[in-house]
């Protein structure tokens, strides 16, 4: 059985992705063409699909119907017979749970991945992984005696040793605690600034998404339900799937100043700037900003004196139900940034909010992430 096309224009670089296939209640049918640079997020609920997409990509899984193009190479069409093995395609793989050989020093753990690879095929080094994974120290260590965090990181740098040209991680925080997930995020943050290779990023919880994306595949029920640039995504109102207390927004923005006296920083998005607690941010520097729903509220009357340092004039710009019935989302544009508040109903009939509204936007300061 033939594939149907894709109407989408491919990216040179990018990655297109078919796949198709039936298990007793659960069935998987995706059709994507993604960014071949930056983190791309598969993102759902338990169930929805995102392992089983990545390990058809990965070539771990067989599909009843596939195509794979990674650039202008075709690593798979079902169609055609063709079919390259994963040992053969040109990826790391970092699973949930750290996959290092016990017997090897971690040193030996990330020789063993290079060895993989032909010397003129190199293109990251041992050096750089450690580097940029902050391994240094560790690489006389057997695996049984480090931390999780520490073998989740040398993990991931084992995949880098093998110079791959796309990486693909299934919920490499999974398995971590709250302290470990915490050491482990800037070191992920850091892939994704310093690395030119594309990620694809498996994950359900949404303050990993938000600190890590560029482009967000949302899955639900084996079906892509949404996919697109993270902000346009996180932005909808029509996605069936939850978020909870997770629902805001992110904000690309930059940092415009520091005031040393109240170890606060300034920082510009488009549309205006926030205060948050400065971490020793350099001006200049471009961050992200998660900004929750239910960390923002709303006046129709001029703010007086408040606790609340980033007050922003803005217009109502649609309005969403909520998971709760007693529950309102209403989506503020303020310049060309949207903002989410979450308002109960009363307070919204209160207020008199529909669209096109003119309200003030108050965000603690102590709320922002970057």
């Amino acid at each position: 059985m033939s594939l149907p096309g894709s109407a989408r224009s491919p990216e040179p670089h990018g990655i297109g992705a078919r796949f198709k296939l039936s298990w007793a209640g659960f069935d998987l049918d995706v059709d994507l063409e993604l960014p071949g640079r930056g983190v791309t997020a598969l993102f759902g609920q338990s169930g929805s699909g995102k392992t089983t997409l990545l390990r058809c990509i990965a070539g771990l899984q067989r599909a009843d119907q596939a195509r794979l193009r990674f650039g202008n190479e075709t690593w798979e069409d079902a169609e055609q017979g063709l079919f390259v093995p994963t040992h053969k395609r040109p990826i790391g793989y970092v699973f949930q749970e750290a996959s290092l050989f016990p017997h090897l020093s971690v040193a030996r753990n990330l020789a063993f991945g290079q060895k993989r690879i032909a010397p003129a095929e190199r293109k990251v080094s041992l050096e750089a992984a450690v580097e940029l994974l902050g391994i240094g120290h560790l690489l006389e260590r057997m695996p049984e005696t480090l931390s999780g965090g520490e073998r989740q990181r040398a993990a991931i740098a084992r995949a880098l040793a093998t110079s791959p040209r796309l990486l693909l991680m299934d919920e490499p925080l999974a398995a971590l605690d709250l302290k470990r997930k915490r050491e482990i995020l800037p070191y992920l943050e850091r892939l994704h600034d310093e690395l030119e290779i594309p990620v694809l990023y498996v994950s359900h919880s949404p303050d990993e998404v938000a600190r890590l994306a560029d482009y967000l595949v949302a899955l639900d029920g084996g079906r892509v339900v949404a996919h697109g640039p993270l902000a346009e995504i996180l932005a909808r109102l029509d996605l069936p799937i939850q978020l909870g207390e997770d629902v805001g927004v992110v904000l690309d923005a930059q940092v415009g100043g520091v005031d040393a006296q109240w170890h606060l920083a300034r920082v510009d998005f488009a549309g205006g700037s926030v205060w948050t607690r400065d971490r020793a941010l350099a001006p200049g520097k471009r961050v992200r900003v998660r900004v929750l729903a239910r960390d923002v509220s709303l006046s129709v009357a001029e703010p007086g004196p408040s606790s609340i340092q980033n007050v922003f004039s803005g217009v109502v710009e649609s309005l969403g139900d909520d998971e709760h019935p007693g529950l309102l989302l209403v989506w503020v544009q303020v310049g060309a940034t949207l903002f989410v508040a979450r308002l109960t109903r009363r307070s919204a009939a209160q207020l008199g909010v529909e669209i096109g509204l003119r309200v003030h936007v108050q965000v603690k300061s102590v709320a922002l992430m970057e």
